[in-house]
């Protein structure tokens, strides 16, 4: 619970900041939770009106407020002619002006300047009050996932909090900050980027001592222009590392090995170079069953079997349990996290229409985790469909990316339907890999592919369905499913 007086004083600038003279009668309000999205509103959360770059949260404050929410931090100039059907009071938070006219049924309406920079103060401000273990994990790819084979893994020895989904971004971040009790010893938090300097904001809003990166690809290189400034962006989390911290970095990918030399915390490797502190080898997928691979670590070495879908799986198990020996963990608890099945979000088989299984892998993509997911199409029995969409923010790489992932379809797929202009590349380059005209069809949107599917489907063909965020090719899968999207 967030306290009406502790929210106050936390939005404050510090220059200004002091504890807020509540009256009797606001003296036990608190604020369950703070939400971002009015549709997320409950009774006695916090509502932050933030302004997008396609919507602005404070033409939704009706929709909280009716929905229940307690109080709003909203910008000082969207206060007039606002239209709630409950009572309401404006407060603020410096003289505590309005205070005396609100009641604990009246929505306290915070006036702020800026509600983001409100926010982030209130989560800093939060955060300095508890003292937990904070991981950052960040990366171009498969940071949700290590995310939450992280959390899986430490939850088995410490109460445990980690961002859901991806709250990964200034707006999201300081929301699970504000989720931090005393009770928590560890949080895992996800830290994503839009723009230089992100990723050091969140690091200074969240202070982690440990810092995973997974590995720095061409995701979001139309945005940050080169592969070069992706890779200074990553390595803002392991600089902002304390003296006493660690850096767990993917020994494979040279530009993360690289960050060891930027960062005041000790520098921990994983990977399948023997070179690394902890590393894999001997690795064998086992289709839908899941990986085994030999891992080694101070001079032992033992197999492993775990859930985790698709060679690539082998890099999150590792930085995960890499985490949790830094914080003295034992294997057996590591490895009960590793094998939970719960903590694949990611890629997810899935049974479809027509007795077929869906390899449902929509929540993003990249060059990297096409193919990732090609390699686990190909190691399957069945005849293999792909059903592939665009991949976005590729920059000038865009075209070259799409047709490497193309030749990779043309030696695993029997068919492939392609969704989106950029996605065209990928069936044109399969087509000149050798994949015959029948087989190949590109289209413009997820309901024409999912019609096209429905009309090939046999019992035990096995279909990989990707795309980036912006697809929303999880409405293919629901089709595929006969569910609702």
């Amino acid at each position: 619970m967030l306290q009406l007086d502790e929210v106050l004083r936390g939005v404050q600038a510090e220059a200004d900041r002091r504890k807020p003279s509540l009256p009797p009668a606001l003296m036990q309000v608190a604020f369950s939770e703070a939400v971002i999205d009015s549709r997320q509103a409950t009774s006695e959360c916090l509502f932050v009106a933030l302004r997008g770059e396609r919507v602005d949260g404070h033409e939704f404050l009706a929709d909280a407020a009716a929905r229940g929410a307690r109080g709003a931090l909203v910008r000082r100039d969207k206060l007039s002619n606002l239209s709630l059907e409950r009572p309401y009071a404006v407060i603020d938070p410096v003289t505590g002006e309005g205070l005396e006219q609100a009641t604990p049924d009246s929505v306290l309406l915070i006036a702020v300047d800026d509600p983001q920079a409100a926010l982030n103060r209130l989560a800093a401000y939060h955060r300095g009050k508890y003292h937990p273990v904070v991981i950052g994990v960040t990366g171009s790819v498969g940071k949700t996932s290590t995310k939450e084979v992280t959390a899986s893994v430490l939850q088995r020895s410490f109460r445990t909090l980690k961002s859901p989904r991806s709250y990964n971004s200034e707006a999201s971040l300081p929301i699970v900050l504000l989720k931090l009790t005393a009770d928590h010893q560890v949080a895992v938090l996800e830290m994503g980027m839009y723009g230089p300097g992100e990723i050091a904001h969140l690091a200074a809003l969240a202070r982690p001592r440990l810092g995973i990166v997974t590995n720095v690809g061409p995701s979001h290189l139309e945005r940050m222009g080169s592969i070069e400034a992706i890779q200074r962006a990553k390595s803002e989390l392991p600089q902002a590392l304390p003296d006493d911290g660690f850096a767990i970095l993917n020994i494979d990918d040279l530009r993360v090995r690289a960050m060891a030399e930027v960062t005041r915390a000790r520098p921990f490797f994983y990977g399948l170079d023997p070179a690394a502190d902890l590393w894999a080898d001997s690795i064998e997928s086992r289709g839908l069953q899941g990986i085994s691979f030999r891992v080694h670590y101070q001079g032992d070495a033992f197999y492993l079997t775990l859930p985790l879908l698709g060679r690539h799986s082998v890099h999150t198990a590792l930085a995960a349990a890499s985490a949790g020996l830094l914080l003295g963990m034992e294997w057996e608890a590591i490895i009960a996290g590793l094998r939970d099945e719960s903590a694949q979000l990611r890629l997810l088989a899935v049974p479809g229409v027509n007795q077929t299984t869906l390899i449902d892998d929509t929540y993003n993509a990249s060059p990297a985790s096409m193919l990732a997911a090609l390699n686990l199409l190909a190691e399957l029995e069945g005849r293999r469909i792909a059903i592939l969409g665009d991949m976005l923010e590729l920059g000038s790489v865009e075209e070259e990316a799409h047709r490497r992932v193309g030749a990779r379809v043309a030696e695993v797929a029997r068919f492939l339907i392609t969704v989106g202009r950029r996605a065209r590349w990928i069936a044109d380059e399969a087509l000149q890999a050798g994949m015959a005209p029948d087989q190949v069809w590109s289209v413009d949107d997820n309901d024409e592919a999912a019609d096209l599917a429905m009309s090939c489907l046999a019992p035990g063909d096995i279909v990989l369905i990707k795309g980036s965020r912006g697809m929303l090719m999880e409405s293919i899968v629901a089709r595929l499913q006969q569910r609702r999207p």
